[in-house]
Order: structure tokens, then C-alpha cells, then sequence
């Protein structure tokens, strides 16, 4: 339903639910799948670095910026931009973030002209954001503004129906990589994996 739009998209789910297979399935079933698809642990990011990161920086913008340097908004122009954990993202750069989301332009660090940019964003989180923004950890109009298509993901243990076709693929994957037969899981095999 959302692939088809521009909506901002959050991704909601516990840690190894699938959040990023979900991000690029939107992503190559768009209209901007012939686009960048770039992907960014906002918990990754030093809170010294993530406004260099994602909105770039010029050259000599602070000690180290030997030279022009784009964000991550200007690397995704033209396609999707997929934020994971965007509830780790420092409050200050939530300001900034927002600003993007609601002009469309990027003003590189210590750069003094805007820059336009046309990203789609898919944003993901394990947090419980809505509750973040009651105790103030996380912007409330960021939140409105990147929750316009919540996507739930429950875990594997929730949709147990999966569980004989994802075990079915690891097995082969694993078999093709150490060059050995395929060889399907039991019943014995998944009901263990059940449990």
C-alpha cells in the first residue's frame, strides 16, 4: 500500500524482526527503486558527528573537514533514505531532521546555502517512541511527521507460521555456502524451533 507513495514510513519492532528487508521491499517496489537506497544506524553515529553525517559539511567547517564531504540526505537524493533506530537520534539533530522533512532542503556544516534534496523516509525503531515523546526524549511533531505509515512487526515467536519457510531458506542458504547438500528441517527440527 505505502510502496506506491512518498509517505515517510516507521518501522516498528523488536531487534532482528526484519525492519530493514521490510525498508528495502518498499524501497525497490517505489517509483525511486532506480534510486539510492542508503541506510543509517542513527545509534551508530558519535553525537559529535551526526550533523556532519547526515547533512554533510564544507570544507574547513570544523578541525578535521579537510574537505566538502555529503550528507546522507544528498547521498539518498533521488531515493530512499533508511534511518534504523531513529529513536537514538540526538534531540538537537531531531530539530534539524525536522526541518528537512518539511522543506526538502539540507544546509551542509558550515555551509551557507541550502541545499534541495528529494529523499523518502523510512524510519525503524525497537523504542517505544510514542512514549519517548510523553517523557520528552523524543520530539512530538518528529514523531507525527515520521509516523505517517506505522508498520507493526511482530517477532518470529508471534507468527510461528513463517517459521518451516525461513528455517527451510536458512538451511539451504547454509548449505550452498559450505558447499554441502540441501537438506530440509524436520517437523522434530521446527518444533525445537518453536519452542
Amino acid at each position: 500500500q505505502v510502496s506506491g507513495s512518498d509517505a515517510p514510513v516507521l518501522l516498528l519492532g523488536e531487534t532482528g524482526t526484519g525492519k530493514e528487508l521490510i525498508a528495502r521491499a518498499i524501497h525497490l517496489k517505489s517509483d525511486r527503486r532506480d534510486g539510492p537506497f542508503i541506510r543509517v544506524n542513527c545509534g551508530a553515529i558519535p553525537a559529535e558527528l551526526v550533523d556532519s553525517q547526515l547533512f554533510g559539511h564544507e570544507k574547513g567547517a570544523f578541525t578535521g573537514a579537510a574537505e566538502s564531504r555529503k550528507g546522507w540526505f544528498e547521498r539518498a537524493d533521488g531515493g530512499t533514505l533508511f534511518l534504523d533506530e531513529i529513536g537514538e537520534l540526538p534531540h538537537d539533530a531531531q530539530v534539524r531532521f525536522l526541518r528537512v522533512l518539511q522543506d526538502s532542503f539540507v544546509e551542509r556544516v558550515g555551509g551557507t546555502e541550502p541545499l534541495a534534496v528529494d529523499v523518502r523516509v523510512i524510519a525503524a525503531t525497537h523504542r517505544d517512541l510514542a512514549g519517548m515523546v510523553q517523557s520528552g526524549e523524543f520530539r512530538e511533531d518528529l514523531w507525527y511527521r515520521i509516523a505517517v505509515f506505522p508498520i507493526l512487526l511482530p517477532p518470529l515467536r508471534e507468527r510461528l507460521g513463517d517459521l518451516p519457510e525461513l528455517a527451510s531458506h536458512f538451511a539451504e542458504r547454509a548449505a550452498m555456502r559450505f558447499g554441502l547438500p540441501a537438506v530440509g528441517p524436520t517437523e522434530g527440527d521446527l518444533a525445537l524451533l518453536a519452542d
